[in-house]
């Protein structure tokens, strides 16, 4: 990472955004050669990235012709407007960038964690029902092996950086505009 004073080096903060944050791009290799990002909800389980997906079209495609991946999320955090030039408009945020290999899950046990870690993220109060089987035989889970994780962040500085940590720790709803 070029700038080392931005890097996240406290993994429980790193794993916290992945358990947090709504929304991953999934970046796979297209067939044209050119990378292309997906968003999809996502859930870390047991060191691992899930998503469901149709058992067809791009993404599966794209993993079967190379399982080289790369998944990132981030958390917005604030904007900092401009006062006097558009230089100091800034953004402040934390983010995570993961490289590994992607694979469809087969193991029903496995598949059956994943669905459950995706609904306790998305809906923890429950109330969701069975997985119907038919409704799990059509949908594809998909796997990331985690080969390498970076976390980078953005809090501000001197008086600001303590109004973001404040904000962050007492879970205000963000992103906010400072």
């Amino acid at each position: 990472m070029r700038r080392a004073n931005k890097e996240i080096i406290d993994r429980s903060v790193i794993e916290g955004l992945l358990r947090t944050c709504p929304v991953g791009r999934f970046v796979t290799n297209g067939k044209d050669g050119f990378p292309i990002a997906k968003p999809v909800n996502f859930s870390y389980h047991d060191g691992r990235i899930y998503f469901h997906s149709a058992l067809e079209g791009e993404k599966i495609e794209d993993i079967k012709r190379d399982d080289r991946v790369c998944f990132e999320t981030d958390l917005p955090i604030a904007f900092i407007k401009a006062v006097n030039q558009p230089c100091e408009a800034s953004y402040l945020y934390r983010s995570v960038i993961v490289k590994g290999r992607a694979s469809l899950v087969t193991d029903a046990q496995e598949r059956t964690d994943a669905f459950r870690s995706l609904m306790e993220k998305y809906q923890p109060d429950g109330g969701y029902g069975a997985y119907l089987s038919e409704k799990l035989g059509i949908t594809a889970i998909v796997r990331i092996e985690v080969q390498e994780i970076t976390g980078k962040e953005d809090l501000g500085k001197g008086k600001l950086r303590g109004r973001v940590i404040d904000a962050l720790e007492r879970g205000l709803p963000l992103p906010l505009a400072l």
